[in-house]
């Protein structure tokens, strides 16, 4: 059973290599994913400078499909993760996700109004509500930009904003309320000291003397940092699917 599992996976690796290797020749040249079984079958050139070209062509892509192959692996984790989101939001559709998330967070915030007044500081329930509205918004644009469909504006929009669905809200609370803020903001700074650290000295000069890092300054920090984790996971998902698409 172990044995059979191990080759499986081993033809699993050997197929994803194979295929991207085979992406990686079909920049410049027709006829190289797949086509080994065609009636064409695989495109060579003939003779002259074309051969070693593609000879050349295929040797370099061989290092670039074992840098992106572990991240292609990555990809394969994070595709599975958002099909079964994708799946349950489908069903819900978006008046039911936006619902779904006003009743959670709404939960939250008569949890902390009401049972627990008292128990929270002066600005506790202040920040749940706000981070409660900034949660829902953000989740509602998430899936309207992934409902719109295509690969470009889900990778540029609907990712960051499921990013910021998850790191905006805890930052915003923060604003209203001094418990969090200690625990929230203070390594949030802690953060953004290290970040600048790793900065070549005349980029960190430059925001050191123009940027501020006030409260507000975080919540701009992680919606800046949404972006990016958005789009990275988003190419990552992108890849996956170029080289073993769903129906796979």
């Amino acid at each position: 059973m172990a044995a059979g599992t191990e080759q499986g996976l081993a033809e699993a690796i050997r197929f994803d290599l194979r295929r991207m290797h085979e992406t990686w020749m079909e920049v410049f040249y027709p006829r190289q994913r797949d086509a080994e079984h065609t009636v064409l079958g695989k495109w060579t050139p003939d003779e002259g400078i074309q051969v070693y070209l593609y000879k050349l062509w295929s040797a370099l892509g061989v290092p670039v499909v074992g840098v992106l192959y572990p991240i292609v692996l990555f990809g394969y984790f994070v595709r599975f993760q958002t099909r079964r989101v994708n799946v349950t939001a489908t069903r819900l559709g978006f008046v039911g996700v936006v619902l779904l998330f006003v009743v959670l967070w709404g939960a939250l915030s008569a949890l902390v109004a009401f049972p627990l007044e008292g128990r929270v500081d002066s600005g506790g329930v202040t920040a749940i509500i706000v981070a409660s509205a900034v949660a829902v918004l953000s989740s509602a644009l998430a899936f309207g930009f992934w409902v719109l469909d295509g690969r470009p504006v889900t990778v540029l929009f609907a990712y960051p904003f499921a990013m910021t669905a998850i790191f905006l809200p805890p930052v915003v609370a923060a604003l209203f309320s001094e418990t969090l803020a200690e625990i929230v903001l203070t390594r949030s700074d802690s953060l953004a000291s290290w970040s600048l650290d790793q900065m070549p000295a005349l980029v960190e000069t430059y925001l050191v003397e123009n940027f501020d890092r006030d409260e507000f300054a975080h919540v701009i920090i992680w919606f800046g940092v949404s972006i990016p984790v958005g789009w990275i996971l988003g190419i990552v998902v992108t890849l996956a699917d170029i080289v073993r698409p769903t129906a796979d």
